[in-house]
């Protein structure tokens, strides 16, 4: 799914309205996970799913700092984690979103989001959305944990 199609589809997993702050769209996508892999003899392994909340609060936090809120928030099972669509109010393209990774030289408190989400994620596409605004939207991925015994 393109994110210029989130407002279009509705298959559950979308958190309209509900998600207005980073607390609520990581109780969101922890309930996916559970949702999507509470049935897996190999659930996702719990370092994975901690950097899925932080990558989720990453985003949501810079739609609200920078981007006027958050409009939409979608957390949709992908074939090896899980795709975050976060989508706000300003039609700005963070540049820093396709750099390096690096972090920020320096210490002046802030700067660490993209180059963490960087690290974390893949498949990082921010687009323009035709009403304005724009959508981000990466993959996590969810490693399993080890083999079941017995």
């Amino acid at each position: 799914m393109r994110p210029a199609e989130l407002a279009a589809q509705d298959d559950g997993k979308q958190a309209f309205g509900a998600v207005m702050t980073a607390a609520s769209a990581r109780a969101h996508v922890l309930a996916v996970v559970r949702g999507h892999w509470d049935t897996s003899a190999r659930p996702p392994a719990e370092q994975a799913v901690t950097d899925l909340l932080l990558v989720t609060s990453e985003l949501v936090s810079n739609a609200i700092r920078h981007g006027g809120g958050v409009v939409a928030f979608e957390a949709i099972p992908a074939r090896d984690g899980i795709r975050l669509t976060v989508r706000d109010r300003s039609p700005h393209i963070p540049t820093v979103a396709f750099g390096s990774g690096a972090l920020p030289v320096g210490h002046d408190g802030g700067g660490y989001g993209w180059p963490l989400i960087i690290k974390l994620a893949y498949d990082i596409v921010v687009e323009p959305c035709a009403d304005g605004g724009k959508a981000v939207s990466v993959v996590v991925p969810l490693g399993t944990g080890p083999e079941p015994t017995g």
